[in-house]
């Protein structure tokens, strides 16, 4: 006799550990956003590859927060896309911060994997995605 576990409803996917994940995106999406802001605004003709990048980063979590937390149909898919790029962002800066440390002297959010930032960068995007596919419509 095998027993499987019920698959949770799609519908959780705001609730509980849910939220957690959507509270963390809401607090990276704020503070990126201000970084980014203060960065281009004070300082962008020192590192202007960095601070645009900043910049994205901010974006991608702005978008992550509100899909994660959204409730619409095609939220599930546009969470999705965002993990995804936030994911491929955060490798590939990782990397080129590593083996172009001169084109990567000043930080951005996803610069040595997000060392910056206790990983986190590296680690929410992966346990994001293994959230939604648990919650897949």
């Amino acid at each position: 006799m095998s027993h499987t576990t019920p698959r949770p409803e799609a519908g959780q996917r705001q609730s509980g550990l849910g939220r957690i994940i959507i509270a963390v995106y809401g607090v990276f999406a704020l503070s990126s956003t201000a970084r980014a802001a203060y960065q281009i605004a004070t300082k962008f003709e020192e590192a202007p590859l960095a601070y645009s990048l900043s910049a994205l980063a901010a974006l991608v979590y702005i978008l992550a927060t509100l899909a994660l937390a959204s409730h619409k149909p095609g939220s599930w898919r546009l969470s999705l896309v965002a993990l995804l790029i936030e994911l491929g962002g955060v490798l590939v800066i990782g990397a080129l911060s590593y083996a172009l440390p001169g084109q990567f002297s000043h930080p951005t959010v996803w610069s040595h994997f997000g060392q910056g930032y206790g990983y986190v960068p590296l680690v929410l995007p992966i346990v994001g995605l293994w959230w939604i596919f648990r919650h897949r419509p």
